[in-house]
């Protein structure tokens, strides 16, 4: 309708200017010139919004003023028919849950609507209390097509950030209120890191000409592996994550160390870290190393090691990720706030930080 009246409009304001040019032409021409300024009339005419316009217009007797019939847009709008809008979902606070990374929603209808054929829900990571704001680093993910009253979200690192859930503009839904877990969220710290290690962020790789050097095995000349660290301290609680490696890596470590650790300094070799240690150089050894001390361990090795440290108390033990077998733990006493610690030779790793602590563990 409102393109219809603008149309409307336009055609009007061009009809005035129509009549005032025919006007003008028919004041200023001769007899003879008659016929040329008809035809400079009708041309104006055919190309004039007014002439064009598809609307049928109804006009009184007098032509004091236009009407312009909607009788037929109106028996569309009055056959139409609208779906009531269903009441929004409520939570069902004692039904949700946060556990192991995964975060389960489940919610309820206040009324019964049989008409409902599916939900969305769209949800966000945010480390920030309060309402939504208008600039987010984690976008909003949306699920369609939900038939149930419960969903579950999984995925590395949810425990790590408060979440929010919500419908899409316009569709009715829920919020969820934002559950926050424990979880340690850390990066590595390139400054740490020897010049043979390409740190990205969460995965370091083996560069064998970063240092210029050509890796050698331990006890050669060369340079012996080195270590790398997060840059989060941690000086209580108790804090989690896992670390897969590339299993053909020469050598491989794990575990936690003091800040002062030396770029030159093994995992395991001083009394400032702890680590469990794999060596893939000529045979396989897997051990767990303290203060220039190993224990062998008889397990299988896993590909992905999951480190849990009870900081007060000082335990750090060692878990298959995959499987939550206990490798090793240390009772050790922490004298001062302690860093993820990692080494790798001729090799790489990758860490999930912002891991809730499993419950299986």
């Amino acid at each position: 309708m409102q393109n219809q009246l603008a149309a409307c409009t336009k055609a009007l304001e061009s009809s005035e200017e129509l009549l005032e040019t025919a006007n003008q032409t028919l004041e200023g021409a001769e007899n003879h010139d008659f016929h040329q300024a008809a035809k400079q009339i009708k041309d104006s005419v055919t190309m004039a919004p007014a002439f064009r316009l598809s609307l049928k217009a109804k006009v009184s007797d007098n032509m004091s003023h236009l009407m312009v019939d909607f009788a037929q847009e109106r028996r569309m709008l009055q056959s139409l028919k609208f779906l009531p809008v269903p009441s929004a979902p409520e939570i069902d606070m004692a039904e949700s849950l946060v556990a192991d990374n995964c975060v389960t929603l489940a919610w309820r209808m206040p009324d019964e609507d049989s008409k409902i054929d599916h939900y969305v829900l769209e949800y966000r990571k945010t480390n920030f209390e309060g309402p939504p704001r208008v600039k987010e680093d984690q976008p909003w993910m949306v699920i369609e097509g939900i038939k149930q009253t419960e969903y579950t979200l999984t995925g590395e690192g949810l425990g790590g950030h408060l979440l929010t859930a919500a419908p899409p503009a316009g569709a009715s839904g829920l919020t969820v209120p934002r559950a926050p877990s424990p979880a340690f969220m850390f990066r590595l710290d390139a400054s740490t890191c020897h010049q043979n290690l390409k740190v990205e962020e969460l995965s370091v790789e083996w560069d064998a000409m970063g240092g210029k050097c050509v890796p050698t095995p331990q006890g050669s000349r060369g340079f012996p592996p080195h270590p790398s660290a997060g840059d989060t301290l941690i000086d209580g609680g108790d804090h989690y994550w896992e670390v897969r490696y590339d299993r053909d890596s020469k050598a491989f470590g794990v575990g936690v160390a003091y800040r002062t650790l030396g770029k030159f300094d093994q995992l395991g070799k001083t009394s400032s870290s702890w680590c469990v240690h794999l060596n893939n150089w000529l045979q396989v050894s897997f051990t767990a190393k303290h203060n220039n001390k190993a224990k062998a361990l008889d397990v299988p090795v896993p590909d992905c090691i999951g480190v849990y440290c009870i900081f007060p108390e000082g335990f750090l033990s060692f878990y298959n990720a995959r499987t939550k077998q206990l490798l090793h733990t240390f009772k050790a006493r922490f004298t001062q706030p302690v860093l993820p610690a990692f080494m790798v030779w001729c090799g790489s790793f990758h860490v999930y930080s912002g891991l809730q602590v499993p419950s299986t563990v």
